[in-house]
C-alpha cells in the first residue's frame, strides 16, 4: 500500500510497513476500517517515532496527515452507551465544572467570581447536594456584574454556555 509520497534516490523516509500499520489502527479506530489491537490515542500518535529507510515516506507528507489523524480523534464523539440518568447527570456537572470560557474582549466580561459561584451551584444541583437547587428559570434569569479593565469572562460565552445549561436542568432535573 503505498500512501504517501516517497524520497528520491538515497535519501532516507520513514519505514513504509510501520507508517501502514499504524495508519491503519488510526482509521480502525476512527470507524474507517477494521480496528485490529487497541485502539490509538492522540498521544500515542503523538509519541510514535518511525524508523528510517532508504525510499521510505516522505517525512513531512507522514507528519502532516498525522496531525489530522489527531485533531480527528480528539473531535470524535465518544461511542458510550447511553448512561443511567445518575451517570449523566454526574457528566453534566463534570462538564459545567471544566467550562473554560475566553477573557473578556476590550478588557470587559462577567466578573469571574460572581460566575464561578454559579456554576458550582448548578454542580451542586445536578449532584443533588444541596437544599437551594438552581432552577432552569434561575438559569435563564441570571445576571452578573461586569467587570471593565481587569479579568472578566466573555459574555457571550458565559451566555450561551448557561443556555445549553438550562436545557439541562429543565429535562433532567425536577424541582
Amino acid at each position: 500500500m503505498n500512501r504517501f509520497p516517497r524520497v528520491l534516490g538515497v535519501r532516507a523516509g520513514y519505514d513504509p510497513a510501520q507508517v501502514d500499520a499504524l495508519v491503519r489502527r488510526i482509521e480502525g479506530t476512527l470507524g474507517r476500517g477494521t480496528l485490529d489491537g487497541d485502539e490509538v490515542t492522540a498521544d500515542e500518535i503523538r509519541l510514535t517515532r518511525f524508523r528510517t529507510r532508504r525510499g521510505g515516506y516522505h517525512e513531512k507528507a507522514v507528519d502532516y496527515a498525522l496531525e489530522a489523524f489527531i485533531v480527528a480523534i480528539e473531535t470524535r464523539a465518544p461511542e458510550e452507551p447511553a448512561p443511567a440518568a445518575e451517570t449523566s447527570l454526574e457528566a453534566e456537572a463534570v462538564k459545567v465544572e471544566r467550562a473554560a470560557f475566553r477573557p473578556g474582549r476590550l478588557g470587559m466580561g462577567y466578573d469571574e467570581d460572581e460566575v464561578d459561584a454559579f456554576l458550582d451551584r448548578i454542580v451542586a444541583t445536578l449532584r443533588g447536594t444541596t437544599d437551594q437547587r438552581v432552577s432552569a428559570d434561575d438559569v435563564r434569569s441570571a445576571t452578573f456584574s461586569t467587570v471593565m479593565l481587569r479579568a472578566g469572562y466573555a459574555v457571550g460565552d458565559v451566555d450561551a454556555f448557561l443556555t445549553g445549561v438550562a436545557g439541562v436542568l429543565e429535562q433532567r432535573v425536577t424541582r
